[in-house]
C-alpha cells in the first residue's frame, strides 16, 4: 500500500508555492494549526496553508473569488498573526514578486525590532 504524500492533499496552487519554497530552501510546515479569536471573541483553530519556520509567519493561498479573505486577514491581524495572502488566481505572473516583497518587509520589521532591543540593553 502506497503512503499518501502531503502533496496529494494540496491544490495545484499550493503545490506551485511549495515547489518554489523548496527550491529556495525555505523550510515550511503544511497547514500548521493556529489559534485565533474571531470577531465575536470565540476561540477558533485555523490552518493557513504554509508556516515558514525560519521567518515565523504563515502563507495563505487565495484561490477562490468567493472566499472572504479580507475577513481572514482582519482576524489574523487582530490576533497579531502575520500572514501573507497570495492571490494566485488574480495574477499568476506576479505572486512570486509579491511573496518576495513580503519576505523583505517582514524581515526588515524584525531587524528594526531587534535594533530597538539592542539599544535598550546596557
Amino acid at each position: 500500500m502506497q503512503r499518501e504524500s502531503i502533496y496529494d492533499r494540496m491544490t495545484n496552487a499550493e503545490k506551485e508555492v511549495a515547489k518554489l519554497l523548496r527550491n529556495l530552501d525555505i523550510e515550511w510546515v503544511y497547514e500548521k494549526p493556529v489559534f485565533v479569536w474571531d470577531e465575536n471573541n470565540r476561540p477558533r483553530v485555523w490552518t493557513p496553508d504554509f508556516y515558514l519556520k525560519h521567518f515565523g509567519f504563515y502563507i495563505e493561498i487565495c484561490s477562490s473569488v468567493e472566499f472572504d479573505y479580507e475577513y481572514r486577514r482582519r482576524i489574523f491581524n487582530n490576533n497579531g498573526i502575520q500572514v501573507i495572502f497570495l492571490h494566485l488566481y488574480k495574477d499568476i505572473e506576479k505572486w512570486r514578486y509579491h511573496l518576495f516583497n513580503y519576505l523583505l518587509k517582514f524581515e526588515n520589521l524584525r531587524i528594526i525590532k531587534i535594533n530597538k532591543i539592542i539599544k535598550i540593553i546596557p
